[in-house]
């Protein structure tokens, strides 16, 4: 599952389905034992709870690790970790150039020193989670108060934090769970020196781009290959030449066997956010207020970059990655709005509800919960109209790319203001800000940036309400022109002519001779500056008003939830720890006389193959050759070469790059997607149609051995038959 862009809190509401089945759940690797074992074993899992959750010896917990925003997997006593191609995308677009373009010609290091450095990756390994939530709600009771719950929350999870985290030593942080109703702490070792190894060309690492993204059958080459370096003590440590590779302890097998279906598969990774306790108003804001506006403000935004794009190759290496990321967000809540609809979902929710509410008032229930429901859908209509103002203000008012030197910059003029000035302190922050920007301007474009302010002011305008709309806005679509569009163009344009933000040059000129009143008179500031007043003056009391009310809401309904269902096995949501889930590989049919295999070939590279280069489905020559030829060497079975595979593991964004397992442990694959006809997954799992898409682990290592002669990467691996 590719990152998706959760542009603000408003957009993270909670959810349940209340009739879970066994392949259902992203569940807590330290519970697996109390609540998984016996039915893991049911589905064909061979592994001991103590072998995939120990922390006094090695187990496969300790081969999974974050990156963020994905999941990766140790393969190799070298630290070696297999991830997704979009997971490392930033990183081979960052390393690319026009010269040296490893974003269309794939990289490969045929030694360590080879190596490229990837600023700001880290690593995280979970080394122990723990159940702190007698600790952390110690002296809170339902007569507490919120702003004094909110306190003590706080202070206890920052004491516990500052405890396990051992002076530095590691990283910790205490995770709500159950919106909540239970608190875990997670303990990470957090290596800072990861850098980039192996990528094939994005022809095979996004073949099928934005046409084939959450779609099956699917014949994408989704992965990439990144290292943890450490210091000679196996420590984590920044960033140094002498840093040698990480020394893991444990290392996922690789195998060759394969699969067939109804075999048993796990994954183990760090899911992003699922929202399973979601209330239908909740929903309905969601689907109906939420999605459609980032569905047509990305859309703009994408469709404007693309054009640039299209135009220049060094816009195009710019910015692919920031291209790519929202493309993939823009089609999920497509896909969102019309699986709800499709299925109905807001409606069979009501009827959960409506259960929940008449068990609530009977004599065997709690009046506590009764009116929890109707007071959720009270909040939820009095905030309706204040969340597209919040999202075009966000995404369309503040949609000039160059406002992100703001922050950069402040920090210089603040030093630049200070009488008597300390020139130190000023050396230090202009030094900051210069590396800052040339890293900004790397992958900037000036004319995308006022082609995309442009377009997005315009739809701000034709939009909002007259009334509605912020004085800094309305000012434009009361400016000089016959229509919006020449109004807007005139405006847009010399707002880019006398920003120092807009180009690297003027910038540079600003950093060497800072002062406060050039900075504060900036046209790209003024604007920004304004809209945040605006923010803070007229949207941000009603939002922290609907939050501050949800909380509680969604809290107390939870808690009650699991008392009406007191049969069920409920489990937290995802929110970026890490967990497992299990199933079983599987096929399915999404609708009347349409039946898909549970697996693709090299067959199906060659149906959708163009020749264009420019084309989403172009495919290298040498790649049409060995599969024509066949030439699939150990990695075929029965003479075929299998590229992607399906489960019905329940995952998400986050899980992109998670190891998909056999039910020794051993990798048989890396997943990478979900299906289209199950894009409302975060808000409800499907059974029937929810589907986890992997790249087959054999058609990785035979573009590595076969096509890219990465022969010294397979070779670092332990592969099994």
């Amino acid at each position: 599952m590719k990152k998706i862009l959760l542009t603000f809190t408003i957009v993270t509401f909670y959810c349940v389905n209340l009739f879970a089945i066994p392949d259902e759940g992203m569940w807590l690797p330290m519970l697996v034992k109390r609540l998984n074992a016996e039915d893991m074993a049911k589905h064909g899992c061979k592994l001991t709870a103590e072998e995939i959750y120990n922390i006094n010896q090695a187990a496969l917990k300790d081969a999974i690790v974050s990156l963020e925003f994905c999941t990766a997997e140790i393969v190799s006593e070298n630290g070696l970790l297999f991830t997704n191609h979009h997971c490392a995308y930033s990183a081979i677009q960052e390393n690319s150039s026009v010269e040296h373009n490893y974003l269309d010609d794939g990289f490969w290091a045929k030694s360590f020193n080879e190596e490229l450095k990837i600023p700001g990756q880290t690593a995280s390994i979970l080394v122990r989670m723990e159940d702190v939530t007698a600790q952390v709600l110690k002296g809170i009771d339902d007569n507490t108060s919120a702003a004094d719950r909110s306190k003590m929350i706080g202070d206890a999870t920052k004491e516990i934090s500052k405890k396990a985290a051992e002076d530095g030593k590691y990283k910790a942080v205490v995770k709500d769970m159950f919106n909540g109703n239970e608190f875990y702490l997670f303990v990470y070792e957090t290596f800072k020196d990861v850098r980039l190894v192996g990528a094939p060309p994005q022809s095979i690492g996004k073949f099928g781009g934005d046409t084939d993204n959450w779609m099956w059958p699917r014949h994408t080459g989704d992965f990439s290959l990144l290292r943890i370096y450490a210091n000679k003590d196996n420590k984590p440590a920044e960033y140094a030449a002498d840093n040698v590779p990480y020394k893991p302890k444990h290392v996922i097998p690789v195998s060759l066997k394969g699969y067939k279906e109804g075999d048993f598969a796990m994954i183990m990774g760090f899911p992003g956010r699922t929202n399973r306790y979601i209330t239908s108003p909740g929903m309905e804001l969601q689907m109906q207020y939420i999605n459609p506006v980032q569905i047509k403000l990305f859309g703009k935004r994408l469709e404007t970059w693309k054009k640039n794009m299209d135009a220049d190759t060094k816009v195009r290496i710019q910015y692919s990655a920031k291209h790519a990321s929202m493309a993939n967000s823009w089609k999920y809540y497509i896909g969102q709005n019309e699986g709800l609809e499709r299925l109905d979902v807001i409606s069979q929710r009501k009827k959960e509800e409506a259960a929940f509410t008449a068990w609530a008032k009977s004599s065997e229930g709690n009046a506590k919960y009764a009116d929890i429901l109707s007071e959720y859908a009270t909040a939820v209509d009095g905030y309706k109209d204040m969340v597209s103002q919040l999202l075009y203000l966000n995404l369309a008012g503040k949609s000039c790319e160059a406002a992100q030197l703001i922050r950069i910059a402040s920090r210089v003029k603040d030093e630049a203001a200070k009488k008597p000035a300390d020139a130190k302190a000023l050396a230090e922050a202009t030094a900051d800000a210069k590396s800052a920007a040339d890293e900004f301007f790397k992958d900037y474009d000036t004319q995308t940036d006022l082609s995309v302010v442009k377009e997005m002011i315009l739809m701000y305008i034709a939009d909002i309400p007259a009334a509605k709309l912020p004085p800094a806005i309305a000012k434009i679509a009361a400016g000089k022109g016959k229509s919006n569009e020449e109004k807007v163009s005139k405006w847009a344009d010399k707002l880019f002519e006398k920003s120092i933000f807009t180009s690297k040059e003027k910038f540079e000129k600003w950093l060497a001779k800072p002062d406060a009143k050039s900075f504060e008179k900036d046209p790209v500031f003024v604007l920004n500056n304004e809209l945040t007043q605006f923010n803070t003056a007229q949207i941000a009391p009603a939002q922290q008003k609907f939050m501050a009310q949800t909380d509680r809401l969604k809290r107390i309904y939870l808690e009650g939830l699991m008392k009406f269902r007191k049969d069920k096995t409920f489990y937290p949501d995802a929110n970026s720890t890490e967990r497992l889930t299990y199933g079983n590989i599987k096929s399915y049919a999404p609708a009347d006389a349409v039946n898909f295999n549970y697996y693709t070939t090299t067959d199906g590279i060659l149906q959708k193959a163009k020749k264009d280069k420019t084309s989403e489905f172009y495919v290298p020559e040498k790649l049409i050759e060995l599969i024509k030829k066949k030439d699939f060497g150990r990695y075929a079975e029965n003479g075929e070469l299998k590229v992607a595979f399906l489960t019905n593991n329940d995952i998400t964004g986050g899980n992109s790059g998670s190891p998909v397992m056999n039910d020794k442990g051993e990798l048989i694959g890396i997943a990478f997607d979900g299906n289209w006809e199950a894009m409302t997954g975060d808000l409800v799992f499907d059974p029937q149609l929810k589907r986890t898409i992997c790249v087959d682990i054999r058609y990785v290592l035979f573009i590595m051995d076969k096509l890219a002669g990465a022969t010294n990467l397979v070779n670092e691996m332990k592969l099994t038959n």
